[in-house]
């Protein structure tokens, strides 16, 4: 057997970790995968050359980087497969009921940037869903329904895209601040109990290090509503939260693309 390490630069959160892992499931000489965003290193054990998943991992174009592989005699432990699919979908839930939140809050509050938040949310929900589904099922299939999230979640953003548009053209009620940081304080916790989740079950220290949590790119958006609101309240101008949502807008169209790679 084979420990192959590589550095992969774009990995920040949980999410891309699940859509790295739904990206090799089809190579079945793959024994374990172990993930250390510190670090943000993958070990892979398998066996054989590990040509075919340097290939599989330059194609999700999250920076990924071939360091080293080398024999090992290491036992590998096979994952909890029913624990696993406990944490998915407790994190799962999470997403989804701060995206319901959100969006709530966002079309009664008149804020794109709480809106866009929602989103975002819901595109993790996206790929813990299909970590779920990935347990078990026809490679096939799992590729079908990549691709149907996958484009959901582009048509989305490109509609909230061209709702920024419209309104920076045209003359809108002022964002509620007060509703955008509240609700983004929300989604900010939220966030951090499914970082707490998905790294105390890697057996490591059950405290989350702060260079973690404020790497996050969903806490860095969760961060930036809330500047936006408090911008909102400074200059009484409804731009900062036009902003935000044109930037979060985009992250979500990223993640869309992010999950139709998995289709192919």
């Amino acid at each position: 057997m084979f420990r192959t390490v590589y550095k992969i630069r774009k990995m920040d959160c949980p999410s891309e970790e699940h859509v790295i892992r739904m990206k090799l499931d089809g190579l079945r000489y793959i024994q374990n995968l172990e993930f250390n965003f510190e670090l943000r290193e993958l070990t892979v054990y398998h066996e054989g050359k590990p040509d075919e998943i340097t290939s599989s991992l330059n194609d999700l174009e999250f920076g990924s980087q071939f360091l080293s592989s080398a024999e090992t005699t290491q036992s590998v432990d096979r994952p909890d497969e029913r624990a696993e699919r406990v944490l998915l979908w407790q994190v799962l839930i999470i997403n989804l009921f701060f995206f319901c939140l959100e969006i709530i809050a966002g079309i009664f509050g008149n804020s794109l940037g709480l809106i866009a938040d929602s989103l975002d949310m819901l595109a993790d929900a996206f790929v813990y869903g299909l970590a779920l589904f990935a347990v078990g099922g026809a490679l096939l299939l799992k590729k079908r329904v990549a691709r149907v999230s996958g484009y959901f979640q582009l048509f989305l953003a490109l509609i909230g895209l061209s709702e920024v548009i419209r309104r920076f053209a045209g003359f809108e009620q002022l964002p509620v601040f007060s509703v955008m940081i509240i609700v983004s304080l929300l989604a900010l916790a939220g966030n951090a109990v499914s970082l707490y989740l998905l790294q105390k079950s890697k057996s490591r220290e059950a405290h989350l290090q702060a260079s973690m949590i404020f790497t996050s790119n969903d806490v860095i958006v969760n961060l930036g509503v809330i500047l936006a609101g408090v911008m909102v309240y400074i200059t009484n101008s409804r731009y900062p939260d036009l902003i935000v949502g044109v930037v979060v807008f985009i992250i979500v169209a990223k993640g869309a693309f992010k999950i139709l790679k998995l289709s192919k």
